[in-house]
């Protein structure tokens, strides 16, 4: 295992001393012939992320068409042609293309690389991140990274340099105390080296570190080969330690993941079980309070039938009672009537007291069989009413009777069923094995019957 190698720059549309200008760029990672002379055997690019380069060349144009510098007096320009308005970041793994092509496990290695690079440039780029391409017909595996400034004005894609960006803010903060342009400018000189040692340590961090490279090189800090090697051990050992990490952290999920779904799932089961006996203790519930209603209908309506045959009794007492007082009266007066010494008024009065008598006696009686007719028919509701309450009360236990009865001829029947099946199978005689007899050929074989 090697070291990390990352590298930024931005270029305008006239292009730098060496003639390299946007176009020239977008060319050469399109791997157009003019632009590609250094490669032997060009292949088109491997879009990894974001739009192709053709997309990637025709969105900066426009954009470049369009934006404008605002002068601090005066109207909106264009831009300059040396304006830089893209931005580029090569990355590029320590294994040669041979060694990937040859070996699946390193090929798995510089995916892994490849995915945590693209994740890094687009947490440190954002929506200005176009595109990325990988190359795959170089010495060794690297992938570009293209920045297109769309969302500023002025399409300003220096602002995307870490270090340009620190020394311009230290410039414009002006000299402190005592300090000359010569010591500014150093200390400019100095945010822009810390700005981009920042920058490379994000990236040793991010992607470095877990895919075990080195920070430097061992030319950069002229190590002996020793060290370099304890080195790069340390770096794989590293490495390592972060994909165990890695691996015990995915088990880890997926292990609270199972018990939670196996949780949710017994709490679901609980949930409908308990659901489904609440319904039958409901059913259950409702199938009594109507059975209760039932009876205490039935109960109600022969209390009834009882206090009125009760009532028709008291009236009946009572009419007797007057009766009973109205016989003492005639009684009475019949005995007033006898001490009369008068034959003829004797007579006269017996005359008017069996007449008397007779009409008394004629409404006593039809009172009487009044009041015997309300108390055979009062007798006869109550008697109606109690054989109905009777009849209710035999037919529930009937039915509780023959329920039960039920039940355990079921269970009998069962049990006599599988005795009969037990006894059945034990005298079953088992068929014989067909042999042939000796001198008795198939057409001499003997009848059912035959002795």
């Amino acid at each position: 295992m090697g070291y990390q190698f990352v590298h930024l720059e931005s270029f305008s549309r006239k292009g730098d001393d060496n003639g390299r200008s946007t176009s020239f760029v977008l060319a050469e990672a399109r791997r157009d012939p003019a632009a590609s002379v250094h490669v032997a055997n060009p292949l088109p690019p491997v879009v990894v992320f974001g739009v192709g380069v053709a997309e990637v060349e025709a969105l900066h144009d426009a954009a470049a068409d369009a934006a404008r510098t605002m002068p601090k007096a005066g109207k909106p320009r264009k831009l300059r042609q040396d304006h830089k308005t893209l931005h580029t970041v090569i990355a590029s793994h320590p294994y040669a293309m041979e060694e990937v092509r040859a070996d699946a496990s390193k090929r798995a290695e510089v995916e892994v690389w490849e995915r945590r690079t693209v994740a890094w440039l687009r947490a440190q780029y954002g929506d200005d991140l176009k595109c990325v391409v990988r190359h795959e017909d170089e010495s060794h595996y690297h992938i570009h990274g293209y920045v297109v400034p769309t969302g500023d004005t002025e399409m300003r894609a220096l602002r995307h340099h870490p270090g340009v960006t620190a020394k311009r803010a230290a410039m414009a903060a002006g000299p402190e105390d005592g300090e000359d342009s010569k010591a500014l400018s150093k200390r400019g000189d100095a945010a822009y080296k810390n700005a981009m040692r920042a920058w490379q340590d994000s990236y040793h961090e991010t992607v470095g570190v877990p895919c075990g490279l080195a920070r430097l090189g061992p030319r950069r800090r002229n190590l002996p080969r020793g060290e370099w090697q304890r080195e790069k051990a340390q770096a794989k050992a590293l490495q390592a330690a972060l994909d165990r990490a890695a691996a015990v952290k995915v088990k880890v999920e997926s292990y609270v993941t199972t018990k939670k779904d196996e949780t949710e799932s017994m709490v679901s089961t609980a949930t409908l079980e308990v659901a489904r006996l609440r319904a039958e203790a409901d059913v259950a519930k409702a199938d009594a309070a109507r059975r209760l209603s039932e009876a205490k209908a039935v109960t109600d309506a022969a209390k009834a039938a009882h206090d009125k045959a009760v009532a028709e009794q008291q009236k009946a007492r009572s009419m007797m009672g007057r009766v009973r007082q109205e016989a003492a009266k005639v009684r009475a007066a019949t005995a007033r009537l006898q001490k009369l010494p008068s034959i003829l008024r004797t007579a006269l009065d017996g005359l008017r007291q069996s007449r008397v008598a007779d009409r008394i006696r004629a409404t006593v009686a039809g009172e009487m069989d009044r009041l015997r007719d309300q108390v055979s028919s009062a007798e006869r509701r109550t008697r109606v009413a109690v054989r109905q309450a009777s009849a209710a009360e035999m037919a529930r236990r009937k039915a509780e009777d023959r329920a039960r009865t039920l039940d355990a001829a079921l269970t009998e029947t069962a049990v006599q069923r599988d005795a009969a099946r037990r006894e059945v199978q034990r005298l079953r005689p088992q068929e014989p094995e067909p042999s042939p007899r000796p001198g008795v050929g198939p057409s001499m074989r003997p009848t059912p019957g035959w002795r």
